[in-house]
């Protein structure tokens, strides 16, 4: 694996409660790379982004995530190991009794960063990347959607992840929102970061075209990026 190499599957078999999803994974994810995950829902992109961050066993095959191994890391190494990568979900998951700099600060602590001064330094620095430097005393709800996820955003970035996965993170914004995070996560992909994102936007597939793999069928392919997507297909059943 080269020392570029982010994450790397090869032949992997991806389960979800002893149920193949997805069968002979094999595929690369460079630093400084973004790449789209599409699929039907129940076609295993999730399940793969669980299996990334450890959260699901992987079983079968071989993979390697930030330096980790995937079939024989230690459950004392997966914290570790999820420093290393940011997580955006579609619905946000902010915590709601709190405003957004004591959401930040609960991820600090809770991974170990101890002095105040270092954590009001690296609280401002996100929120100044995600544009929301002085809403840190706002509740989640004053705020929109777009803002949440930038909060959301922001607090992946904390432990300056090597990969961000991103699991529909526009799914419950409006388009203008969803551009703006768009912009945001290329932004963030040319800091050097890998960033995996699951979608079923095919407007945001066609304005910001990237390397794509689609799960499809108990396989996932890389599509040509001259052929052109059916998006049709990504539709919900």
């Amino acid at each position: 694996m080269s020392l570029d190499t982010i994450v790397e599957f090869d032949n992997a078999g991806i389960y979800q409660n002893e149920n193949l999803i997805l069968k002979d994974v094999t595929f690369t994810l460079q630093k400084g790379e973004f790449v789209y995950l599409i699929g039907k829902v129940g076609s295993g992109k999730s399940s793969l982004i669980k299996t990334i961050n450890a959260e699901i066993p992987l079983v079968s095959g071989e993979a390697s995530v930030a330096g980790y191994n995937l079939r024989n890391i230690k459950p004392k190494h997966i914290p570790y190991l999820r420093r290393k990568m940011g997580i955006i979900f579609q619905d946000f998951q902010l915590l709601t009794d709190r405003n957004v700099h004591n959401n930040l600060l609960f991820v600090l602590k809770a991974t170990g960063w101890n002095h105040q001064a270092e954590i009001e330094l690296r609280i401002n620095d996100v929120l100044d990347k995600v544009g929301l430097v002085n809403k840190g005393y706002k509740m989640p709800h004053q705020l929109s959607g777009g803002e949440q996820q930038r909060v959301a955003i922001a607090r992946a970035l904390l432990n300056d992840p090597e990969i961000i996965l991103a699991d529909e993170p526009t799914g419950n914004l409006d388009p203008e929102a969803s551009t703006e995070i768009m912009n945001l996560l290329t932004e963030i992909k040319n800091t050097g970061r890998a960033v995996m994102m699951a979608t079923h936007n095919h407007t945001l597939l066609k304005k910001f075209p990237a390397r794509t793999f689609k799960c499809d069928k108990d396989v996932i392919k890389e599509l040509d990026q001259a052929e052109e997507i059916d998006f049709t297909s990504l539709m919900e059943e």
